[in-house]
């Protein structure tokens, strides 16, 4: 598996900052940042947009993420994780080129 710094040197840069689309997004700090304005992402919300860019353009299997961040891929925590994803897509909304898409039966994709 590849670690955080792998990420950072893939996106082209060494600050602990991704740019997504026009978000700045900050695993540390567990930041989003857009147009100068700042919002905190709780713990899980930071560490399952990692995921999501670090598996950019590809299915993020549900199961992997649950387990990852779950502990458990059972029913309960895969509802959990949707309300996670929906609360992403919010925080993500303002730029359009950003999209969370549910792949049926196999899990997101994160498409920017």
């Amino acid at each position: 598996s590849r670690g955080l710094g792998d990420v950072y040197k893939r996106q082209g840069n060494t600050s602990e900052e991704i740019k997504i689309g026009n978000y700045i997004f900050n695993l540390k700090k567990q930041t989003l940042q857009f147009d100068g304005i700042t919002e905190n992402l709780t713990h899980r919300e930071a560490n399952l947009l990692y995921y999501l860019i670090k598996n950019k353009n590809q299915v993020l299997e549900r199961s992997f993420i649950l387990k990852k961040l779950w502990g458990d891929d059972d029913f309960f925590n895969a509802r959990s994780m949707d309300v996670f994803i929906t609360k992403l897509r919010k925080k993500l909304k303002s730029d359009t080129a950003i999209q969370i898409i549910n792949v049926r039966g196999f899990g997101y994709k994160l498409i920017y």
